[in-house]
């Protein structure tokens, strides 16, 4: 304890000496365009983003439009101790604060990931598109006791433009060059019964080229196009009830592992030679319905019911490279997800309130896979894992005094995974505890404390490898933080400092020499660092935005993984995590009569950070970037035109890169057909983009 608060005392005076820093703040922490206060869901209430205890940050409708974000993985350039990368349509690697982040997606996500509140098992779900959404929720550290295991790094949670009780219309379109980028977008919404019945429904398509082609097998090498369409009912019922039905639709198709081979982490290279493109198609499709009741005076439940489905095939080239020795000829995916949620949230006084519930979460996914390897057919051997937890909550609220609240929460975990032609089933139960300390010290400035544990369940590899089962990981968070509005509101500062400590860490995965993937226990994690986030606006025609984290982020203990793995790990880094990471956006407006012009720029940073290795003495180190993004528009009414460009430096890095090491584990260091891997990040766009409101 003494070290905790010696690190939270010396972070809180650099916060102090750094002036400059203060004013690099994000503008979506405290108002959205209009000016108007945000609100969040983040203590599954609707409270003033400044009011929240919590380190969150809320990405607005407007920053995804104008920063041309048509993915929930694309945010992490505008949040605070997010990091998220990709190698595939299907797959992404999250984590929050260091942690969260493995490479194979049977492993469950150290993040959570919600849409308006649902809770989504899969990584996958990152690269669905992102349609006629109101605002992202991203929630940093330990969210177990409100919002279940598998958030003991935070939560990301997307919340959707509900259905208005007038008539309402947006329209979107942009289109930017070299690689042929389009996005298209659309919804309307309005009142079917007056006073009774609202509905609203959405629809987008992107598609681009990316910047890599196929030298072998010719064509696009990581091409995206993505549709989307959902709807969504609301029916004002009697005695202040309120029932919410919504149905989705979304289609991805893109890339798929499609690596290069570079000669090492700082070799940018864009262009592939595979013997077929690798391509793979997901459809997602789901309906949730919601509804909320007064029991009495006193008492308003929310009932939630949901079913979400994914299929996803792909094929492709599964060595790499231009030998043709290995074919993924046929992979699918098949998941099925039910969730059930009910919860109570009750006012007892003027001074304390509760929110208790339930849960329950089933989720079962089969994996079939049809390769060659040197023309020959493999065995098909299927692969179903099923997932099932249930939990109850609850959590108190209660004001010590006028100005200070305590509030205190346990959840209670039960999960079991099953994995076909194991013997036996993971299961786990755990508690999830958070206290937290508020004091207000007046409406528009607020500091809180808090000690929070998390939990992400583990699992089981499939049948023949070296461990049948993995356990979980946990952290216990500390941290401290700070909400600050000055009276004329030209300045919010939002600051956090934290110290974690991780217990079984699931991190990077490994391979048997048959090329088996297993999913194991490292050892333990301490991370520990700050997050600042803000806005300045001088005045009408000025704004100063951004966000920075510093986040040390260690492996202190392999011996889980060496225990399973001879050798250990090369370093004591997390796979992929910067410790240094930031983005600072100055926009200018302009009048011009009743019209405005408006000028943003937005630079943002990532810092070196580890690549993946399976060598118990190398692990390849890749450099950091800045990337610059600029929009020009002029405003007219609900009519935007703009000019618009991203990675204005055509900045070279790398979004996934994995060492010799991999294929070596299959192929031998000695063989051509072992190399290194690298998936480079999008080049310099720019383009136009047209929108209406009505």
């Amino acid at each position: 304890m003494r070290r905790i608060t010696k690190l939270l005392a010396g972070a809180a005076l650099s916060l102090a000496a750094m002036p400059g820093v203060a004013l690099a703040q994000d503008a979506t922490t405290a108002e959205d365009a209009s000016g108007d206060e945000i609100v969040v869901t983040a203590r599954k209430r609707e409270e003033r983003l400044q009011d929240v205890p919590i380190a969150v940050t809320a990405v607005t409708a407007e920053t995804l439009e104008r920063e041309q974000i048509n993915s929930v993985r694309e945010i992490a350039q505008f949040s605070p101790g997010l990091n998220i990368t990709t190698d595939a349509v299907g797959r992404a690697f999250m984590s929050i604060r260091g942690v969260g982040t493995t490479l194979i997606d049977s492993v469950q996500p150290g993040v959570g990931i919600f849409v308006d509140g649902i809770y989504q098992t899969n990584t996958s779900y990152l690269n669905n598109p992102v349609t006629d959404v109101e605002r992202i929720e991203v929630l940093r550290g330990p969210q177990g006791t409100l919002f279940g295991n598998n958030t003991l790094g935070g939560a990301i949670n997307v919340v959707t433009r509900a259905p208005t009780d007038d008539f309402a219309g947006r329209f979107s379109a942009s289109y930017a060059d070299p690689d042929n980028y389009q996005t298209v977008a659309a919804s309307i919404s309005g009142p079917l019964i007056e006073g009774v019945l609202r509905g609203r429904i959405a629809a987008s398509y992107h598609s681009h080229d990316g910047f890599s082609t196929n030298t072998l097998a010719g064509g696009d090498a990581r091409p995206l196009e993505n549709q989307s369409v959902n709807g969504t009912l609301v029916w004002d019922a009697p005695q202040n009830a309120q029932l919410t039905l919504n149905v989705y639709y979304d289609s991805v198709e893109g890339s798929q592992t499609a690596y290069s081979s570079p000669s090492g982490p700082t070799d940018y290279v864009d262009d592939v030679q595979l013997n077929v493109n690798s391509i793979a198609t997901y459809e997602y499709w789901g309906v949730n319905a919601r509804g909320e009741f007064d029991i009495n005076d006193s008492t308003r439940m929310t009932a939630i019911l949901a079913y979400d489905r994914k299929d996803g095939q792909a094929a492709g080239d599964g060595d790499f490279g231009g030998f043709d020795v290995i074919r993924v000829v046929d992979g699918r995916n098949e998941r099925d997800t039910f969730t059930g949620e009910l919860r109570f949230d009750t006012t007892w006084s003027d001074r304390l309130s509760t929110l208790v519930g339930v849960f329950a979460n089933y989720s079962t996914s089969t994996d079939t896979v049809f390769r060659t390897i040197f023309g020959g057919p493999q065995p098909i051997v299927p692969s179903t894992q099923t997932v099932t937890s249930q939990a109850i909550f609850g959590t108190a609220f209660y004001d010590l005094t006028d100005t200070l609240e305590l509030s205190a929460g346990l959840r209670f975990d039960h999960q079991e995974v099953d994995v076909d032609g194991t013997a036996g089933t993971y299961s786990a139960d755990e508690l999830q505890p958070r206290v937290t300390l508020t004091q207000r010290w007046s409406d528009n400035h607020m500091t809180y404390a808090s000690i929070a544990r998390g939990f992400r369940g583990g699992g089981a590899n499939t049948p023949g490898g070296p461990l049948p089962f993995y356990q979980g990981d946990s952290v216990w968070t500390y941290e401290l933080g700070d909400k600050l509005t000055n009276a004329d509101r030209t300045l919010t500062l939002n600051t956090a400092i934290y110290y974690n400590d991780y217990q079984h860490y699931i991190g990077q995965n490994s391979l048997t020499p048959t090329l088996q993937a297993v999913n194991l226990n490292t050892g333990d994690v301490t991370s520990y660092g700050v997050e600042v986030e803000g806005i300045w606006s001088p005045s009408d025609m000025f704004q100063l935005t951004g966000g920075l984290t510093y986040n040390h982020a260690r492996i202190t203990d392999d011996s889980e993984f060496e225990a399973v793995f001879p050798g250990g790990l090369a370093s004591d880094l997390i796979l992929f995590q910067p410790d240094w990471n930031f983005y600072v956006t100055p926009t200018v407006t302009i009048p011009v009569g009743q019209d405005n012009i408006v000028f943003n720029t937005t630079v943002s940073y990532k810092g070196d950070r580890a690549g993946s290795s399976l060598d118990p003495t190398f692990q390849p180190q890749l450099e950091g970037y800045y990337l610059v993004n600029a929009n020009l528009a002029y405003e007219h009414g609900g009519y935007t035109i703009a000019l618009w460009g991203t990675n204005l430096t055509d900045e070279n890095y790398y979004d996934s890169y994995l060492d010799r090491s991999l294929l070596a584990a299959f192929f031998g260091n000695a063989s051509p057909l072992t190399h290194n891997l690298g998936i480079t990040g999008d080049g310099r766009r720019v383009g136009v983009r047209v929108s209406a409101r009505f």
